[in-house]
């Protein structure tokens, strides 16, 4: 699910470059990510099902991490000691909160 949400989140960036709402209608982009995203949450309405609202809400946080890897791999963005700090700090947030 987490995965799936960062995927998503890369297609709509790359739909993000239309300039004109026609543009971005027929971007393809922009409908892969949607369909990611609703995927994304019927999975999360899935795991709601199973496990308790307190624990799932916090592990999304682990969304943060395919997010920073991504944009690193694909998007060549630069991962600063800053960005890692806060990836750490709220994964070991939401680690906390499950335990």
């Amino acid at each position: 699910m987490t995965v799936l949400g960062s995927f998503a989140s890369l297609f709509l960036k790359k739909a993000s470059g239309s300039t004109e709402i026609k543009k971005l209608l027929v971007n393809k982009n922009l409908y892969i990510g949607l369909i990611m995203y609703g995927v994304a949450a019927l999975l999360n309405v899935w795991v709601l099902r199973y496990m308790q609202y307190s624990i799932v809400l916090p592990l999304t946080s682990i969304t943060y991490i395919w997010t920073m890897i991504i944009s690193y791999k694909i998007l060549k963005e630069n991962i600063t000691r800053k960005k890692i700090i806060g990836v750490i700090c709220i994964v070991l947030g939401a680690i906390i909160i499950v335990l």
